[in-house]
């Protein structure tokens, strides 16, 4: 019998690592650099995102990329390679203890990122790929996929029923926003109980969702001051989870330097943001209200 004659059944919560994401668990904060430098700099941003978390409701699992595949220009620094990558987030792994994510854009990088990764990510771009989700799936890890810009979030339905014909039990999928017109990214809230309702846990990009495409020419700008209130607005909708890019000097870093935080300031903002969902979770905790 094919996997498509026999799919998995897709569980929400859904599993990643240690921790369980989905109705009535923590929110599951995935954060960290866009792309991989050092791995002294990955220790030391993944540390103090575990130190910013110690006592908070969230469960951290820590993202870098190792390659970024689609810088729009060519010169573009993309990252130390799948190799190397890996050999650093193994070390933040065995260093901290966090569970780790990254990117893959290729079906052979499925393998081995699984050896290392509790959280597969499938970058936006190729969210339709099938045979990548095919891959990502065969791992037996979680499987993150990030709506693509240019789909609308019920068109999510069709990357489910892949992954679970392909026998993924765990599927998180992302809102990360839509392209209006050139250059330009915008958030329709309603896209994160519209995905929600296919019965996966989602969680919202914020960093990304603030990126404003070929916005510097040879390179991706954005407008990092939209992050907070976009991760509020996402949080009082009821999201699963939250991801931030983040980097200790945003200006110096060799990818999305325009869309990320200051990793100074990421403690106050992520406190600001639990607020929101603190008052949230009291309000459906209240007799009649609505889930």
């Amino acid at each position: 019998m094919s996997a498509i004659e026999n799919p998995a059944t897709i569980e929400n919560p859904a599993t990643v690592g240690p921790y369980r994401c989905g109705p009535g668990c923590p929110l599951l904060l995935i954060a960290g650099p866009c792309v991989l430098e050092t791995a002294d700099l990955a220790l030391d941003i993944a540390r103090f995102l575990q130190a910013t978390v110690q006592g908070l409701p969230v469960n951290l699992v820590f993202k870098a990329s190792f390659d970024k595949a689609n810088r729009t220009s060519l010169a573009a620094p993309r990252g130390p390679g799948l190799e190397r990558g890996l050999e650093i987030l193994r070390l933040v792994h065995t260093q901290t203890g966090l569970p780790v994510t990254t990117d893959i854009h290729e079906s052979p990088q499925a393998g081995p990122v699984a050896d290392v990764c509790a959280l597969l990510q499938i970058p936006a771009f190729l969210a339709r790929q099938t045979d990548l989700l095919v891959a990502a799936a065969a791992t037996g890890r979680a499987v993150h996929v990030k709506k693509g810009q240019f789909m609308a979030p019920g068109d999510m339905r069709h990357v489910v029923d892949k992954l679970a014909a392909a026998g993924c039990r765990h599927v998180l999928l992302c809102e990360r926003g839509t392209f209006f017109g050139y250059g330009r990214l915008v958030n329709d809230m309603r896209s994160l109980p519209q995905m929600q309702a296919l019965g996966v846990p989602v969680i919202f990009d914020a960093t990304h969702s603030v990126q404003e495409p070929g916005g510097l020419g040879a390179a991706t700008g954005g407008n990092r001051h939209m992050v907070e209130p976009l991760a509020r607005a996402a949080v009082a909708v009821g999201v699963d989870g939250i991801f931030f890019e983040t980097h200790p000097q945003p200006e110096a870093a060799p990818s999305d330097g325009p869309n990320m935080v200051p990793l100074q300031e990421f403690p106050a903002l992520l406190r600001r943001v639990l607020r929101v969902r603190e008052a949230v979770e009291s309000m459906r905790a209240q007799p009649g209200a609505v889930h």
